[in-house]
């Protein structure tokens, strides 16, 4: 299919008398494009996201309240999305790049470059975040940056449990949200249940992301997401909050390191071994579904017809 479609370009191109060329600039190597891709959508991902949390921890309330959040991070992660979604398939989550070696559908070498590439996009988001919003935060917090108390700052950049919330629980509430997360996911892109459609895909992972933290999220703010949490706390231990980051919450840093890769496991293998397994062959699913298929290949064979007479 690529052949066809240079064999295109070419063609209409000699009509037109225009000569392709590749960019000077043009990367070869596929890793270093998926890392790119990788870590500039996770970076737009975190930069909405936790913006929009510094805007209504600094704003006082005054500039949005807890729904402004989920719909910051929501509709970062739809434009996310749209950065890296046909280069790294944009999974802005270490939880999902997991979740996609384990069951094949990514290749275990890649795991390295996925990880990296969402550390190095969510650490230079909170940067980013933090210099937007360094008089801000200052401001609000008369300078002294705290971990826990009424003026803490250091949730604005990564999560921390409700007092109330013990380690085992909030462990069970990260697997739990990232279990939700991709078993939708794995709905959303299987392609013989109920997909979203082609083009909306942005949109539905997104309104995905809104869904669990308007449900899920008062527990512990719902990270779901290892390298969301894990760069951003480490930037706060660098930039002034101190180790406190790591003590806070009974030691709650490793719980959204290590739970969603496990809740990510369990919601995609519980999808796969309740539905996906058991769809039927297109054969059995009726004459409508395969003259539906039908309809969708036509255009592709009138396209062939079309591509062969141009390249000739």
């Amino acid at each position: 299919m690529k052949d066809l479609v240079q064999s295109v370009e070419l063609g209409v191109a000699q009509r037109k008398g225009v000569k392709i060329t590749r960019p000077k600039v043009w990367l070869k190597n596929k890793l270093v494009r998926v890392g790119l891709a990788e870590s500039l959508c996770t970076y737009v991902m975190m930069v909405f996201g936790l913006g929009s949390v510094a805007q209504v921890v600094t704003g006082q309330g005054e500039f949005g309240q807890y729904l402004s959040i989920n719909l910051g991070f929501a509709l970062g992660v739809g434009m996310g999305v749209h950065v890296g979604g046909k280069v790294s398939g944009a999974h802005m989550n270490a939880a999902v790049s997991f979740t996609m070696c384990t069951f094949g559908r990514l290749a275990w070498k890649m795991l390295p470059v996925y990880v990296f590439a969402q550390l190095l996009g969510s650490f230079l988001a909170a940067g980013t975040i933090y210099a937007v919003y360094y008089e801000a935060i200052h401001d609000y917090c008369g300078g002294n940056l705290t971990v826990t108390g009424i003026k803490a700052t250091a949730g604005i950049f990564a999560t921390y449990p409700a007092p109330y919330l013990s380690l085992l629980a909030g462990f069970i509430d990260q697997v739990f949200g990232t279990a939700m997360l991709l078993l939708c996911l794995m709905a959303l892109s299987d392609q013989k249940n109920k997909p979203a459609a082609a083009g909306s895909e942005p949109v539905a992972v997104g309104l995905l992301v809104l869904l669990i933290g308007i449900s899920l999220g008062s527990n512990s703010g719902y990270a779901i997401n290892p390298t969301r949490d894990i760069a951003p706390r480490v930037f706060t231990a660098i930039a002034g909050w101190g180790t406190d980051v790591f003590r806070a919450g009974n030691g709650w840093w490793w719980v959204p390191l290590v739970a969603p890769p496990i809740g990510g496991v369990l919601g995609a293998g519980l999808y796969k071994a309740l539905v996906e397994l058991h769809h039927p062959p297109l054969s059995d699913q009726g004459g409508g579904l395969v003259e539906e298929l039908q309809e969708e290949t036509s255009p592709l064979e009138k396209q062939k017809n079309t591509c062969t007479n141009v390249c000739v």
